[in-house]
């Protein structure tokens, strides 16, 4: 085993939890939740290096890949869930949780602990060495994600890890380890809160970077995204007004008429 202390194991820096009042208790989880950014930055020049051979890999057809179990891997299906509304890119960031999609919602007993089986859950999607997979994982112990990203790393993927455990087993067998050290939990051992909060603000960053690198940003607007809903619709409006100095309906109109916010503003540039 390798030497190591495990962080999100460690005792709270607050004791007596159940004797505080209501105030005391969010004052205390508040005061841990600003430590969270920090450990972020000093981590941004691996996230920055990650994030350049991604793209690379992504601009040739190359995908993205979230594995985990429980909370980490909720998070994970979260984030590759926005990205298709958000950037209206489908199939190119894909969340895989130990157990299935049952396990989104519920436990699934044992389903973690499987060295097995994340390998065989990406052989599902026709792998390729263009493709990258992240292990998400507070503990960095999870045996689904080692499995997995060692796996996928013999196989000549790019493999990295969020975890927030410095030194562990998982940061020894990928290519890029992201070690995000925001201390003890709160509540001692409860990785929903700071180490989860943390892992979200990285895999926000590592796919929002990813799509703007990729064209799917213009200026700081979301030029490609599905116009599901009326927000939406009236988002784009808005930014096709500002952009091309038209009234609300003409612009609507040609939001409708092409589908998109990029479409309608090329179309119109040419006429």
């Amino acid at each position: 085993m390798l030497n190591y202390i495990k962080i999100t194991e460690q005792p709270s820096n607050y004791n007596g939890l159940e004797k505080m009042n209501t105030n005391d208790l969010l004052v205390g989880i508040n005061n841990e939740d600003q430590k969270i950014a920090d450990a972020v930055k000093a981590i941004i020049p691996s996230i920055t290096e990650l994030v350049d051979k991604i793209t690379d890999r992504y601009k040739k057809g190359g995908r993205l890949f979230y594995i985990g179990a429980g909370t980490s891997g909720r998070l994970g299906i979260l984030d590759a869930s926005e990205i298709p509304p958000t950037f209206g890119i489908q199939d190119r960031v894909i969340g895989i949780i130990a157990g299935g999609d049952k396990a989104i919602r519920n436990a699934v007993e044992n389903a973690e602990d499987n060295l097995d089986q994340a390998w065989k859950d990406l052989e599902e999607f026709n792998i390729t060495t263009n493709d990258v997979v992240v292990g998400i994982a507070a503990s960095g112990t999870t045996p689904y994600v080692i499995g997995g990203v060692t796996m996928a790393k013999e196989k000549g993927l790019l493999t990295t890890c969020v975890t927030n455990n410095p030194g562990s087993p998982l940061t020894k067998v990928v290519s890029i380890p992201l070690e995000i050290n925001v201390g003890p939990e709160f509540v001692t051992g409860s990785t929903r809160m700071k180490s989860g909060t943390s892992q979200k603000i990285v895999l926000n960053m590592i796919s929002t970077a990813l799509m703007i690198k990729v064209g799917r940003v213009e200026d700081n607007k979301m030029v490609n995204m599905q116009l599901s809903n009326v927000k939406l619709v009236d988002r784009g409006t808005r930014y096709l007004v500002q952009e091309l100095h038209i009234n609300y309906d003409d612009a609507k109109q040609m939001l409708e008429k092409y589908g998109s916010v990029k479409k309608a503003i090329e179309v119109f540039k040419k006429v």
